[in-house]
């Protein structure tokens, strides 16, 4: 599968866990440790040749699949792959993907929200926004890196930036004031 390559380049750890949503309708779920790759639950063991940077060659269980990396967005979670030629739209998220949707922060909730607060300890990469700017639901406002691993975070609606209360390159504990919201 492209994906182990995809996997590979992302996430660079010993255990992977990853759910993998495909045209919006099927779901995988992907548990890689070492060599070991397991598949909704099942092991697998497909043997793969990398083309190039976009291109893998893989043969499993006797058929053989050329999957091209059509695009992707920066975070590399969201892409479009060709798959024997059939394009299909695939979606990554990862443990700290999940954690973000149990806390809440994939979605607007019914209450209004004014600020940003750090949902994990981490580093703040980037900043993706300025204050005075006005964004619109799902566009990056910062990089916040977690546990070596590199999670954008979205806005949750439309609003203007009203402060950013952190710097980039700067440590931030859980519950610390990122950004203030607007109107």
């Amino acid at each position: 599968m492209y994906l182990q390559a995809q996997v590979n380049n992302n996430y660079r750890r010993q255990k992977i866990m990853l759910t993998i949503k495909v045209n919006d309708s099927t779901t995988f779920q992907i548990d890689q440790s070492g060599d070991t790759w397991m598949v909704n639950g099942q092991a697998i063991s497909p043997d793969s040749v990398q083309i190039d940077d976009h291109t893998l060659h893989l043969l499993y269980n006797n058929k053989s699949y050329t999957i091209e990396r059509v695009s992707a967005d920066e975070t590399g979670k969201n892409m479009i792959l060709k798959i024997n030629g059939i394009k299909h739209q695939v979606q990554l998220w990862d443990e700290m993907d999940e954690l973000l949707r149990k806390m809440g922060l994939d979605k607007v909730s019914g209450n209004k929200i004014n600020n940003l607060k750090a949902p994990m300890p981490g580093l703040v990469l980037r900043m993706m926004v300025k204050e005075g700017q006005r964004v619109e639901k799902g566009d990056a406002l910062l990089v916040l890196e977690a546990m070596k691993m590199e999670n954008v975070i979205k806005a949750t609606g439309s609003f203007s930036i009203k402060k950013i209360a952190v710097t980039e390159k700067t440590a931030v504990e859980k519950n610390q004031l990122l950004m203030e919201f607007g109107e």
